[in-house]
């Protein structure tokens, strides 16, 4: 496994078709032209583009929904759409690739054959799966290629990707929905950890305005810490923990035998057993 940070501007394509312009697809775009690819350079297909899409294509010179036969063969395509509806948007998107373009994927579960199959005649394939900190640039992407992908494409795949934050690839695809069910669902983990964590201060007392900033301040605070200390997260825990303190006598209960460990454990099988029914 390799991991890269952001993606250098160089290395960003001549052309570019987004499909699915959404939350994902819209943070990407955004992550693109902020570190150097120029709008006449970008083109978007939403069929319901919100007005925050159709305000950043027009202010930045970004094709929206042009028609379909003045679009050339894009460098890239990214594919942004929801993984339930491939089946029907693959053969409208067919028509507008060759072997130039280079397909790259954020689908939840559909699989480098399953991209292949709706649509056909791109000159390689790039699976992954980033995170809603996109939206932020501090996005998390687990990522592979199909086989014998040249260089220069995944360069171009690892810009695009890393414009939205740190890109780890796989060569294994199978790790792709592990990928899925650590860092693509992994926020809404945390944020159920913020949530619960001030409904227990609040149990516990505290006015629930107060057990609200208390929890989202720590949650984020410890996040912050995290990606900026070079120790394992397991060494940051312990050196937050004093024997026979306030905090020990709370982490006993997390990592008992039926404590969090287990259950954070059965939580990403389930969304990893998710991920490959998605497949088909």
């Amino acid at each position: 496994m390799t991991v890269a940070m952001i993606g250098e501007a160089q290395n960003l394509p001549a052309s570019l078709l987004l499909v699915g312009g959404g939350k994902m697809g819209g943070a990407m775009l955004e992550g693109w032209l902020k570190v150097g690819l120029p709008g006449s350079a970008a083109t978007v297909i939403d069929p319901h583009p919100g007005p925050d899409l159709q305000q950043l294509c027009a202010a930045r010179g970004v094709a929206l929904n042009p028609a379909s036969d003045t679009i050339a063969p894009p460098e890239a395509l990214v594919l942004a759409i929801k993984p339930q509806v491939l089946a029907e948007v693959g053969p409208q998107i067919a028509p507008l690739v060759d072997s130039r373009t280079t397909l790259i994927s954020v689908l939840a579960g559909k699989t480098i054959a399953n991209l292949d199959a709706a649509i056909p005649g791109c000159g390689g394939i790039v699976r992954s799966i980033p995170n809603l900190p996109a939206a932020i640039a501090q996005g998390a992407t687990g990522a592979c290629t199909s086989p014998g992908l040249a260089e220069e494409r995944r360069a171009m795949a690892d810009a695009l990707l890393g414009a939205i934050g740190v890109v780890a690839w796989v060569e294994d695809e199978g790790l792709i929905d592990a990928c899925t069910a650590v860092s693509g669902s992994g926020p809404a983990y945390v944020f159920l950890l913020a949530e619960e964590l001030a409904r227990a201060g609040i149990d516990a007392g505290l006015p629930e305005e107060l057990a609200q900033k208390l929890a989202r301040a720590t949650v984020a605070g410890a996040g912050a810490m995290l990606a900026q200390s070079p120790l394992p997260s397991g060494t940051l825990r312990e050196n937050v923990t004093s024997k026979g303190g306030t905090t020990a006598a709370a982490l006993e209960v997390l990592m008992a035998e039926n404590g969090f460990r287990p259950l954070l454990r059965d939580a990403v099988a389930a969304a990893k057993n998710r991920a490959g029914a998605l497949s088909g």
